[in-house]
C-alpha cells in the first residue's frame, strides 16, 4: 500500500483489535493455587507456595543476561516437576509439615463445611419421655443451585433405627442459617434405653424432584444426659457415619407401648389395662397404620383369654385407655405369660403384625421387672413402658 504524502495512516478496526488484544507474548496466568490455602487434588502442596517472582541473585552469583535467562512458563513447569518427583536442591528456609490433603479435596474441617448445630435434651425420667429441642444451625453446606438449602433435622435412635422411630422438623427455604425453635419428644423412654440407647440427629436437604441430600450429622450417647436436667448442645456436624449392620434384625424395634398391671384381691384377678403406643412402625402406603392391640394370658387351655381393643385410624401413636380383666389366683400368676400383640387393621386382606412383648416370670430386664413388681405389689397399679419388637416366640403371627 503506497500512500501520499501528507496522508494520514488509517487503521482498521480490525488491526486496532489485534494490536490491542495481541501487545506481545502470551505470559502464563497465575494458577489459582497461588491465591488460597488449599490445593486442587493432585498437585503437591510446594507448588501453590512457590513465590511467582524468581529471588533476586545476590552479589556473589554472577548475572545472567536476559537472553540466558530462561523464560517464565519454562520455570513454572521445571517447579511443577520438582515438586511433584522432589529436587535435589536443599530449601533455603526449614518449612513447616505439610498440611495432609483431605480425600474429598477441596474441603477443609467439617465445622466449616457442613455447619454447626444448636439444640438441647431433657430426659424426663418421671413421664419416660425424651424432650429434644432443636434450636438453630449456621454456616450449613448449601445443597442447591442459588447456593442455598432447604433443611430440616431428623431424629433416630440406636440402635434400632427405623421409621418407628424417626421424628422430623418442619423444612425451612432457602436458608443456611435456619432457626426453628422445634421440641420433638420421644415416649416410652426408659432408664435401659437411656444407659444403652444413643441419638442419631441429621440435618437433610429436602428436595421436591429428586431424594432429600445429606448435609450433616452427629450423634449424642444418652448416657451422657442427667435425669431431668437440660443439656445444651452447640456441636460441628460430621460426615454421614456407618450404621453397624451386624444388628440382630429380628430384634428391630416397632414402637412402643404403656402397659399397666394390678392385682386385685377382692376380685381375686389380674387387671390389665393398654394405655397407649407410641411411634409404631408404619404398615400402609399412606405412612400411618391402623393398630388395634390383642392380650392373651397363656398358657390358654380354653382358649378363652384373647382380648382386643378397638381400632385406631390412621395413627402411629394411639390412645386406647382400655382395661381387661382376668379371673385368677394370685399363685397361679407365677406360672403364666402375658402375651401382647399390635397389628394393624387392613380390609379385605390379612391384618399386618407391627410387633410385640412378652411379660411374665420368662422374661427379661424391664418385662420381668414389671411382672415381678405386680407379684409382688397386691392392689397397686403398675404402669411401663416396653419395646415392641417385630419377632415374638411362640406367637402366631396371623389373626
Amino acid at each position: 500500500m503506497t500512500l501520499r504524502k501528507g496522508d494520514k495512516t488509517t487503521i482498521s478496526i480490525q488491526e486496532h483489535m489485534a494490536i490491542d488484544v495481541c501487545p506481545g507474548p502470551i505470559k502464563p496466568i497465575k494458577q489459582i493455587s497461588d491465591y488460597f490455602p488449599r490445593f486442587p487434588r493432585g498437585l503437591p502442596a510446594a507448588v501453590g507456595r512457590s513465590s511467582s517472582s524468581s529471588p533476586r541473585p545476590s552479589p556473589s552469583q554472577p548475572s545472567v543476561s536476559p537472553a540466558e535467562e530462561p523464560p517464565e512458563d519454562e520455570e513454572d513447569v521445571e517447579r511443577l516437576l520438582g515438586g511433584a518427583h522432589g529436587s535435589t536442591e536443599q530449601p533455603a528456609k526449614s518449612q513447616a509439615p505439610e498440611e495432609v490433603l483431605d480425600p474429598e479435596g477441596y474441603e477443609s474441617d467439617d465445622c466449616t463445611t457442613l455447619g454447626t448445630l444448636d439444640f438441647s435434651l431433657l430426659y424426663d425420667q418421671e413421664n419416660n419421655a425424651l424432650h429434644c429441642t432443636i434450636n438453630k444451625a449456621k454456616g450449613l453446606k448449601p445443597m442447591d443451585h442459588n447456593g442455598l438449602a432447604d433443611p430440616y433435622v431428623k431424629l433416630h435412635l440406636l440402635p434400632g433405627a427405623s421409621k418407628a422411630n424417626k421424628l422430623r422438623t418442619k423444612t425451612l427455604r432457602n436458608t443456611l442459617n435456619p432457626t426453628w425453635n422445634e421440641t420433638l419428644t420421644y415416649y416410652g423412654i426408659t432408664d435401659e434405653d437411656m444407659i444403652r440407647k444413643t441419638l442419631r440427629i441429621s440435618v437433610c436437604d429436602e428436595d421436591k424432584f429428586r431424594h432429600n441430600e445429606f448435609i450433616g450429622e452427629t450423634r449424642i450417647p444418652l448416657k451422657k444426659l442427667k435425669p431431668n436436667q437440660t443439656k445444651n448442645f452447640n456441636i460441628c456436624l460430621e460426615k454421614q457415619l456407618p450404621i453397624d449392620k451386624t444388628e440382630d434384625k429380628s430384634l428391630e424395634e416397632r414402637g412402643r407401648i404403656l402397659i399397666s398391671l394390678k392385682y386385685i384381691s377382692q376380685k381375686q384377678g389380674l387387671q390389665v389395662g393398654i394405655l397407649r403406643c407410641a411411634h409404631l412402625a408404619a404398615m400402609d402406603a399412606n405412612g400411618y397404620s391402623d393398630p388395634y392391640v390383642k392380650i392373651y394370658l397363656k398358657p390358654d387351655e380354653d382358649k378363652k383369654s384373647k382380648h382386643k381393643t378397638a381400632v385406631k385410624k390412621k395413627t402411629l401413636n394411639p390412645e386406647f385407655n382400655e382395661e381387661f380383666f382376668y379371673e385368677i389366683k394370685h399363685g397361679d400368676l407365677a406360672k403364666k405369660t402375658l402375651e401382647v400383640t399390635v397389628w394393624d387393621y387392613d380390609i379385605g386382606k390379612s391384618n399386618d403384625f407391627i410387633g410385640g412383648v412378652v411379660l411374665g416370670i420368662n422374661a427379661k430386664g424391664e418385662r420381668l421387672k414389671h411382672w415381678f413388681d405386680c407379684l409382688k405389689n397386691k392392689d397397686k397399679k403398675i404402669e411401663r413402658w416396653h419395646t415392641l419388637t417385630n419377632e415374638l416366640p411362640g406367637a402366631v403371627l396371623s389373626d
